[in-house]
């Protein structure tokens, strides 16, 4: 199936070399069904149709005008630029420019828009980690005002916002919804479940560490394991136990932000995120108010817990992947597992899982199954119950208000098209970056979910819940980030220690919430930082920052994955 769409792809991206079709009817929308969706659809032919002559209907006073959207290159993006731009274009006589471009660079842009007011493009994807950052400035159109507003005669009627799985992430403390969900992807645990299963190597194991080889609970246990299969042969070839990255680059940043301090257990207890203290270290008073990162005014972006984090990163990346690991940004040690010489990888998204399944695949066995499986990933020895798990990607439709109204509704009927119950399971197929439960639930991927290490199982959970996306505390989300993957950047290459990285991006942090507190651009939910005083005080008060442990390795635990499953499934 996976390869049949990637043929579908390569017929899209000729219809774009050719240009856009001038007619806009249901000829074209026949011919897009027909081509590229056949029985891939939740709706019945019907009614897909009945959707389609909607957006045929609503697009009319802007057919001929021409849209610039921009999103980050991943799979399901790729899809969408390749793929539905076109057949939009064709079916409606709107324009589409789909531009795909590095997360970073999406960032950059929207950053540039949000601080100049110019329109630069009329729609972003972009991820709902910015929650906090269109929250707070206003200067994105919140989606429940514009449906009933300005957007209102070009909000689909078919658009169905309760089959969507991640409006929360995308919902600020006001309870408006700012972004709409089109594709979305966890991280999780990564591991070879042939090896981990194979009597020989399980026995092995045992007899070196005293406990079951399995599914790592904890880091400690994840330790182990990487220790253990790093220099082993198997099939010939040298392994790997883990496998992550290192290069200085935007990316660094998020492999971080994305909920790593959290695992690790520095955050506050709380859900979706740390409460006052979030996953990054940043506390907020009882109004979102962020107050602090560093542990001299509360925060915890600088506290043992975070240290700890950092150290591990660092220990393993140099001790347990390969070589070439440390110079690698995220995009380039993604198809590394699938080589077929890794043990596990701690920090694995779930959007890597379509380039995992091809036949032909080290990692792929004969008959199409593969070798390995997803699970949670394991916490640190700070982590308790209660606190985040995980995080989970919304990459999401994001109208700015400085896009000229009319631009703005033909943008937004774009972002509905890609994310509509008629195109909606083909593209997941394509992708498997689910945000629709109808999608999620549907047959074919009962069917397909064998061939998919867990991953159907993981999203039909009512424990994908847990895993979620960066939330409120962040005020302005482009600004800080990039302090995360310049100082971390330091300690991967050994430049400073993790406490002086750690240190530093605290202090960094708090600088720029300190600036834009007084600049009150951001109203009464700006940040007002706390004043300084000894770490010590913090450390004594209840909660995140969290004082330093005795013994931060802890007793190793494992899980018998198919014992995960079954939780997942009941």
């Amino acid at each position: 199936m996976n390869r049949l769409l990637k043929t579908s792809t390569a017929v899209g991206l000729a219809l774009t070399a050719m240009g856009s079709p001038a007619f806009a009817d249901m000829d074209a929308a026949r011919a897009f069904l027909d081509e590229h969706i056949g029985d891939l659809s939740v709706l019945t032919r019907e009614e897909q149709e009945t959707e389609l002559q909607w957006f045929i209907d609503a697009a009319e006073p802007f057919r001929g005008m021409t849209i610039n959207v921009v999103s980050e290159t991943i799979t399901t993006h790729e899809w969408e630029a390749g793929v539905l731009a076109p057949a939009f274009s064709a079916i409606t006589g709107i324009n589409v420019t789909h531009t795909l471009i590095a997360e970073g660079d999406v960032v950059e842009r929207l950053q540039t828009e949000l601080q100049t007011g110019e329109s630069v493009f009329d729609m972003y994807i972009n991820d709902a980690d910015l929650i906090g950052t269109h929250w707070r400035y206003q200067q994105t159109r919140n989606l429940t005002d514009w449906m009933e507003g300005e957007g209102a005669d070009f909000t689909n009627p078919y658009l169905d916002l309760d089959d969507f799985i991640g409006l929360d992430m995308a919902t600020g403390p006001d309870g408006k919804l700012y972004q709409l969900p089109v594709q979305q992807f966890a991280n999780l645990y990564w591991f070879r479940y042939d090896w981990f299963t194979d009597p020989e190597i399980q026995a092995d194991f045992e007899a070196e560490y005293g406990y079951p080889l399995g599914v790592p609970v904890n880091w400690s246990a994840y330790e182990d394991i990487a220790e253990f299969f790093t220099g082993r042969v198997i099939d010939g070839q040298t392994v790997y136990g883990h496998m992550d990255y290192g290069r200085r680059d935007p990316s660094l940043g998020w492999r971080f932000t994305d909920a790593w301090l959290s695992m690790a257990g520095a955050s506050d207890l709380g859900l979706p995120n740390g409460y006052p203290v979030d996953e990054w270290g940043i506390r907020v008073d009882e109004n979102y108010r962020p107050v602090g990162s560093c542990m001299s005014r509360g925060g915890a972006t600088n506290s043992p817990a975070a240290v700890y984090s950092i150290e591990k990163y660092v220990n393993w990346l140099n001790d347990y992947a390969p070589p070439q690991a440390a110079g690698m940004n995220f995009s380039e040690a993604g198809p590394i597992p699938a080589q077929g010489n890794i043990a596990q990888q701690i920090f694995w998204y779930t959007a890597f899982t379509a380039d995992m399944v091809d036949e032909g695949l080290a990692v792929v066995n004969e008959d199409g199954t593969p070798k390995w499986r997803m699970a949670p990933s394991p916490h640190g020895t700070y982590w308790q119950e209660g606190m985040k798990v995980g995080y989970q990607d919304a990459g999401s439709v994001t109208l700015l208000e400085s896009t000229p109204v009319d631009r703005a509704q033909a943008a937004w009927l774009y972002g509905q098209f890609i994310a509509s119950k008629t195109v909606d399971l083909a593209k997941s197929h394509y992708g498997l970056t689910f945000v629709r439960d109808s999608t999620i639930n549907h047959e074919s991927f009962t069917e397909r979910a064998p061939r998919l290490g867990g991953l159907i199982e993981f999203y039909r959970s009512p424990e994908r819940d847990l895993w979620t996306d960066t939330g409120f505390n962040v005020p302005d989300y482009p600004r800080l980030a990039q302090l995360w993957w310049q100082n971390i950047g330091d300690a991967s290459s050994g430049a400073v220690t993790a406490q002086g990285a750690m240190d530093a991006l605290c202090d960094q942090q708090d600088a720029i919430m300190e600036r834009l507190g007084r600049s009150g651009v951001q109203g009464e939910f700006g940040p007002q930082l706390n004043e300084h005083q000894d770490p010590e005080y913090w450390l004594e008060q209840p909660g995140a920052p969290w004082p330093k442990l005795d013994d931060e390795k802890g007793e190793p635990i494992t899980i018998a994955y198919d014992e995960l499953i079954q939780r997942w499934t009941e």
